[in-house]
């Protein structure tokens, strides 16, 4: 029997996998999706937070090496979908000034080597097929850009009324944009408290499987396999070309073949695919020859805040609604920016025990029912030693050292401030540290020069001329933004791209 033969084949279901089937669907091309996990059952555990953190229902059990050779295990999912079934939704354009270089006190987060205008059309239609709710000119570091596709979210009580308390105080808070299915709307998003970090039972949140992948299966030309981890690629003798892809699918070897494959399985695994790819002609990993498959690893430094008053009781369920970006440019005296603040979706006791398993329960269900949930998010720097490489025995070893600090306390402290002054007694922080895999990005970074990039500016590989990568390996910076909205825009950049070249000009 031949080897099955698609002439694009896709490895991941995620912000990139999943919307570059989309972006597919319908087409003069056999597509196929290849997920390594499952779909995500829609059941009542989907909004139980001892499921979702105590016991992790849904998290990978793979175990991955840290830096000091410990094991650990990641923030991943493996499903339909990937990690954004669990994302909070939250979906930002880059500000422009993120596409220049932006110096810090520690070193010099790089330019990108495409402008916020080359991506700007692209984001409009990510905003759209993602169904992304915000309003327009609320937030003064945002580029002049069309109306929302959706009017933004409106605060809850509590919410409104710390907005109004910051506008007081000169502070800028606006509507974050989010990608939610029509909300409190019949059928729609219910504006639950179990939306940051929960699958949603109703699949009213923007993913990548509701948006993505299932829309892209009605169409006769998108196939997907689940439970099917690709294990290697296979390229032609010259190297130039990959062939195939060898599939673990429920435990079968299968090898099939494919005119084009985008790599979108997230920036850790994609590299590690690459680096587990390595042939006589791409002695260290596929499509490596610049040394720097797997390096600049970055994941945001980000600390979890939360503002406690012991005598107010917080009733708001959807409190995923408030941004502040007064620091994310040069100013309070400052010559360099800080980062990005934004409010959280409810904690959950059991979440806090998660985190912090010495806590009473007591304390910990005091301490979430009277507390408002906000993180505090700055960009890490790039650094080559920051890296994701294979153990001996084949295993993901990621080492990975947060840096930038210094700007990131001081980004904490402007927040625990500005939450005092609104009348917090105490504000409780917690960060997670070189653990983080949430966000990750920049293990494949895009370029002009094959000697200091590993993808083209449409994200092709500079080696293999028929691989391509679509999720956020190619950031060479991370910015101070949640990732998503990005990775969907050059997707379908990307997409456009592929279609106007490769698969014959069927764009």
């Amino acid at each position: 029997m031949a080897d099955p033969h698609f002439d694009v084949v896709i490895i991941g279901s995620g912000a990139g996998g999943g919307t570059m089937a989309r972006a597919l669907a319908g087409r003069d091309a056999s597509v196929l999706v290849l997920e390594r996990g499952d779909w995500v059952p829609q059941e009542k555990e989907n909004w139980e937070p001892a499921a979702v953190w105590r016991r992790r229902r849904y998290r990978t059990d793979e175990r991955w090496v840290n830096r000091k050779g410990e094991d650990f295990v990641p923030f991943m999912h493996y499903n339909v979908g990937g990690n954004t079934k669990f994302w909070g939704a939250a979906l930002f354009r880059l500000r422009e000034s993120d596409f220049d270089p932006v110096e810090y006190p520690g070193g010099t987060s790089p330019a990108w080597p495409i402008d916020y205008q080359t991506l700007a059309p692209w984001y409009d239609r990510a905003e759209e097929l993602y169904e992304v709710h915000g309003q327009k000119g609320a937030d003064p570091t945002e580029a002049d850009r069309k109306p929302y596709p959706h009017p933004a979210v409106p605060h809850e009580p509590v919410m409104a009324r710390i907005v109004e308390q910051l506008a007081a105080r000169g502070v800028g808070a606006f509507p974050l944009p989010l990608g939610l299915i029509n909300p409190a709307e019949p059928g729609g998003c219910l504006l639950c408290d179990t939306c940051n970090s929960f699958p949603c039972l109703l699949r009213a949140k923007s993913d990548a499987d509701t948006c993505g992948v299932t829309p892209a299966l009605e169409s006769e030309n998108v196939e997907l396999w689940t439970g099917a981890r690709a294990v290697r690629l296979v390229t032609d003798a010259s190297g130039r070309r990959v062939t195939g892809v060898e599939v673990n699918r429920r435990g079968e070897r299968v090898h099939l073949t494919a005119g084009t494959v985008v790599l979108a399985a997230g920036a850790v695994n994609s590299a590690a695919l690459l680096l587990a790819s390595r042939t006589d002609r791409h002695t260290d990993g596929l499509a490596n020859s610049s040394g720097l498959v797997g390096r600049h690893y970055m994941a945001h430094v980000s600390t979890m805040m939360e503002a406690f008053h012991p005598f107010q009781v917080n009733p708001t369920l959807f409190q995923k609604t408030v941004g502040i970006n007064d620091f994310y440019l040069p100013d309070h005296g400052r010559s360099y920016p800080l980062g990005h603040i934004q409010s959280q979706g409810r904690a959950h006791a059991a979440i806090v025990k998660a985190v912090m398993p010495g806590l009473p329960m007591w304390a910990a269900e005091a301490w979430v029912q009277r507390g408002v949930d906000w993180l505090a998010m700055t960009e890490d720097l790039p650094d080559p030693e920051n890296r994701v490489s294979l153990t001996p025995d084949g295993r993901i070893r990621l080492d990975y050292r947060h840096n930038n600090l210094q700007v990131h306390r001081e980004l904490v402290r402007e927040a625990a401030q500005m939450m005092r002054r609104l009348g917090a007694w105490v504000v409780i922080r917690h960060r997670f540290k070189n653990a983080n895999t949430t966000h990750q990005c920049g293990t494949l970074r895009f370029g002009e020069d094959p000697r200091t990039s590993v993808l083209d500016l449409y994200c092709r590989t500079h080696d293999v001329e028929n691989l391509f990568v679509t999720d956020s390996s190619f950031f060479p910076s991370s910015a101070a933004v949640n990732p998503g909205l990005t990775v969907i825009a050059q997707t379908l950049r990307v997409a456009d791209h592929l279609l106007a070249t490769d698969l014959g000009g069927s764009a």
